[in-house]
């Protein structure tokens, strides 16, 4: 199990209020680590890589560019911070289940793996590799002032982690903000804050084509190149607009893409079939829903993501209206633990995130739920740390 009283030592170190927190964030660590095998971390890391090497080729560019908006198509020549990888376990190994572009919980779990014991290897070292991964995206300048945004920030769930990634900014030397974006404007040259020039905005909207009014002074200074904005919306495209999982599961496709066979054999094994939901598939895709998870292609999370098996006729014709694809349903592993406070055991499941920069693993990280998809409402689940198998992990 967890020890919550040193988690809650480095919560206190970090500024955060680890009592408030408890009361307003109950289920936000898990109670207990999720064991993988080494065998399981090594593919994971080497489907990665492989994603990588597939964006980086023109035949797959060409085919995602081509649907994406027009503020995505324009590659703005830097990388995106925060990529998470999610992935269920099989006994035939992992399977993805979705790729994102600002990925939250990469501090927190930091946070959590330097409490229980795992010291530099995942903890500061990884707090120190994400401050080198945004000065890699800044080309290693000093940012005059760094803004981290999204809608309401103080409201968001995640509030906590904008507070760690603003200490560890600050720490740096950089006047560094978090804001809503309506604080933002632009007059045509400059993005400005109240406190002054903005030069680097940490991204973490979900309207990942900047396309509300409310975001358009971070659209119209990102079109102008005034701002460093990670993740932008070209690698939203590239990486997590749901559709690209239907190039990564077509086996012709990946055969005349120009990856090598090695490559294709690895997303092949990892991917779950996907296809775009189409009107004139409804009939097929009704008759085997059950086997079938329903996701909006440019969704997040679990948002308006339906297992099949649970579909009602009206929420199905609502899918056949939006853009929708329809992936391979592939069940969560599961777990058995008591939650603090209680003396029965609870089936638990379990997904695993990577975070990953460059086609690189920075952490592994799980979130154990009950119910459809993952959330943090689970007495005994939410972010759990990830140990190598053994006995007392879940």
């Amino acid at each position: 199990m967890i020890d919550q009283n040193a988690l809650d030592a480095c919560l206190v170190a970090d500024g955060l209020d680890a009592s408030a927190l408890r009361q307003s964030h109950a289920h936000l660590f898990a109670a207990a680590p999720v064991g993988v095998s080494a065998g399981e971390i090594e593919a994971i890391a080497r489907f990665i890589a492989a994603v990588e090497t597939l964006v980086a080729l023109p035949s797959y560019r060409e085919a995602v560019l081509a649907r994406a908006p027009e503020i995505a198509r324009r590659d703005p020549g830097y990388p995106a911070v925060c990529m998470g990888y999610d992935f269920h376990l099989t006994p035939a190994g992992p399977r993805l289940i979705e790729i994102n572009t600002n990925a939250g919980g990469l501090l927190l779990n930091a946070l959590l793996a330097r409490s229980q014991g795992q010291g530099e290897e995942n903890g500061r070292d990884v707090e120190a590799g994400t401050l080198a991964m945004f000065q890699t995206v800044w080309g290693g300048q000093t940012p005059q002032r760094l803004v981290l945004v999204d809608d309401d920030p103080a409201r968001q769930y995640l509030a906590p982690e904008f507070h760690l990634f603003f200490r560890l900014f600050a720490a740096a030397g950089i006047d560094t903000w978090i804001a809503d974006p309506a604080e933002l404007s632009w007059d045509g040259r400059h993005l400005y804050h109240a406190r002054g020039v903005v030069d680097v905005v940490y991204n973490r909207l979900t309207d990942f084509a900047l396309a509300a009014p409310r975001h358009a002074a971070l659209a119209a200074a990102y079109r102008a190149n005034a701002i460093f904005l990670t993740p932008h919306p070209h690698a939203h495209a590239l990486y997590a607009d749901k559709r690209n999982l239907c190039l990564l599961s077509d086996a012709d496709w990946l055969a005349q893409s120009g990856l090598a066979a090695d490559r294709q054999q690895t997303l092949r094994a990892v991917v779950p079939r996907t296809r775009e939901v189409r009107l004139e598939e409804a009939e097929n895709l009704w008759q085997t829903r059950k086997g079938l998870f329903f996701k909006p292609a440019d969704g997040f999370g679990s948002r308006a993501a339906y297992r099949g098996d649970k579909l009602t006729r009206r929420v199905f014709e609502e899918i056949l209206r939006a853009r929708y694809v329809a992936q391979e349903f592939v069940s969560p592993a599961t777990c058995r633990l008591t939650p603090p406070g209680t003396d029965t055991a609870q089936e638990l499941k379990f997904d695993l995130r990577a975070y990953a920069f460059r086609g690189q693993v920075q952490l592994l990280a799980a979130r154990l739920y009950q119910g459809q998809t993952t959330n943090m409402r689970t007495p005994g689940g939410g972010f759990a740390l990830v140990r190598t198998k053994r006995a007392q992990t879940c």
